[in-house]
């Protein structure tokens, strides 16, 4: 990690230091998660005074500048049971580095939504958060739930460039292009696939021991007759698994280009170079997509509970009785999910359109700091070490080498006993996944495979362009109840499409759509005439 000194002598920044302490000596304190003092001076100006104080000697320290401060990191996945023991190995690296320590704070994929909203809502202290185009960035971002991560004038200040060096040398430039708003960061992408592509991952050894042949299945169409088997032979398990947001209406199965965040109504076609922004369910597309979906569940083939379920398609998977789910793929995800579901050997996956680079695509995966941390410039210290120390990131994503996993040799690992114990499957939400190893039963190659994938990936027609919906907060919270009405029972086919759409376009225009789309569109004419 890097950090700035200044090349004062020792005793000019003992002065300064002394000279900010006293100044700041009435500020309040920042936040439960802070383990200084309550009248420790606010974040931007302890970091500012750790900097200003740090000795010139190429050999100092830079942690004990720093007051003790636990960083508090938020994503979305299921409680480990070995947490507290790899949280203990992280921070025996972090405090030395940092003078931090690392609380490790995931939500179950079924509590997300409703649990960080009441973080957010009551401000409560926490620094660093999961966030995606398809989980509300832009509409938290607007709420300022997020803090700007390279505004000069903003409340943080540039934290990116002032502590993100590692991150602004290591991810490319098209994920933070891709992710900004108004050309400002509120989240940082993972760095992983850049493209977006849209397929299904399914059982294949079931599919070998019923006798399908799965090299004609390149649509959801195709995919009737391998389900009709599944559900005849094999009974006992579901031939396909939905839950809200995971199903054949997902932006990378349909290739919605959601213009930034997938709660606003309004989107383009990732695979069209049509500029002419329509609301999803007025497209062709769509109907003819909820349509089969219907059909689907009529028939049996999706999970009769889809519209309620919150078991992640991961954990469904695990659980042994799926034969088939929608992913949103990359070179090696069949083997990826079969390492986290116990299932190796066992996944194969079928890919549906061509790779595309999006908005929604360079913000899929993203941390931010929240603007209720009571030390932003920590926060991004430990979020450019996930970008930059492979150790720290793969005790987080993996756990304890010789304990969680062992290694076979160089940057290859295998299971033991205690994997189990902890595996958090979120390698795609933890800073960069080019740090981290491959289980012995992926591909050795599979960082190189990432790269020509990338490369790949077509650039949509309005890459880098994300609405800034500010101005619009009350259409789109109206339009986002309506949507919540209908999207989910629509998507897994719970409900008749010919005798709910007309009624949910009605609801969409009374809550204030066309005016959002008109803003929408005006924004993306300016932003593409800019680009001429």
């Amino acid at each position: 990690m890097k950090m700035k000194k200044t090349h004062r002598g020792p005793l000019v920044s003992l002065i300064l230091l002394l000279v900010l302490t006293l100044g700041l000596a009435g500020c309040g304190g920042n936040g439960n998660n802070h383990e200084g003092k309550a009248s420790d001076p606010p974040a931007k100006e302890s970091a500012n005074a750790a900097k200003t104080s740090s000795a010139p000697e190429a050999t100092a320290d830079p942690a004990p500048e720093l007051k003790p401060y636990t960083v508090k990191l938020i994503y979305v996945g299921a409680p480990q049971k070995d947490e507290k023991l790899v949280e203990d190995e992280i921070n025996k690296l972090l405090e030395p580095k940092i003078n931090a320590k690392l609380d490790i704070a995931p939500i179950d994929w079924g509590d997300w939504d409703s649990e960080t909203n009441l973080k957010i809502a009551s401000r409560e202290p926490f620094d660093l958060i999961f966030t995606a185009q398809w989980r509300h960035y832009v509409t938290n971002a607007a709420k300022g739930a997020y803090l700007a991560l390279n505004d000069d004038g903003g409340p943080a200040g540039n934290l990116l460039k002032e502590y993100g060096q590692g991150i602004l040398e290591s991810l490319d430039p098209l994920f933070l292009k891709g992710s900004a708003i108004n050309g400002v960061n509120y989240g940082v992408p993972t760095n992983k696939e850049l493209a977006a592509q849209g397929g299904v991952v399914y059982r294949a050894d079931i599919a070998g021991d019923l006798g399908l042949d799965m090299s004609g299945v390149k649509s959801i169409q195709d995919l009737d007759a391998v389900l009709k088997v599944v559900k005849e032979k094999r009974p006992d398990i579901t031939p396909l698994y939905f839950k809200q947001g995971e199903t054949f209406n997902s932006q990378y199965m349909a290739q919605y280009d959601t213009l930034g965040d997938a709660s606003i109504p309004g989107v383009l076609l990732k695979d069209s170079q049509d500029t002419t922004i329509k609301s999803m369910i007025e497209m062709d597309r769509y109907k003819e997509i909820v349509k089969l979906t219907r059909e689907y569940m009529k028939k049996g083939y999706i999970n009769a509970d889809a519209a309620i379920a919150t078991t992640s398609t991961q954990d469904a998977m695990k659980a042994g009785n799926v034969f088939m789910t929608v992913q949103s793929l990359k070179p090696g995800k069949d083997s990826e999910l079969a390492n986290a579901t116990g299932l190796v050997g066992k996944l194969k996956q079928i890919a549906f359109n061509d790779p595309t680079v999006s908005t929604s695509d360079a913000a899929g995966s993203m941390l931010a700091v929240s603007a209720s941390s009571g030390d932003p410039a920590r926060a991004m210290m430990v979020l450019n070490l996930l970008h930059t120390d492979k150790e720290i990131n793969n005790l987080l994503v993996f756990g304890i080498k010789g304990t969680h996993y062992e290694v076979v040799s160089g940057d290859t690992i295998k299971a033991t006993d205690k994997t189990p114990d902890y595996n958090t499957g979120a390698a795609w939400m933890l800073g960069s996944q080019f740090l981290n190893p491959v289980w012995e039963s992926e591909a050795p190659d599979k960082w190189e495979q990432f790269k020509a994938f990338n490369a790949q990936g077509k650039p949509t027609v309005a890459l880098g362009y994300n609405f800034d919906g500010s101005k619009m907060e009350t259409e789109m919270a109206a339009c986002k109840a309506v949507m919540d009405e209908f999207d989910t029972s629509l998507d897994t086919g719970t409900v008749d499409p010919d005798t709910v759409l007309t009624k949910y376009a009605e609801k969409l225009k009374k809550a204030g759509v066309e005016k959002i789309i008109a803003e929408k569109q005006k924004q993306l004419d300016d932003f593409l005439a800019a680009q001429k």
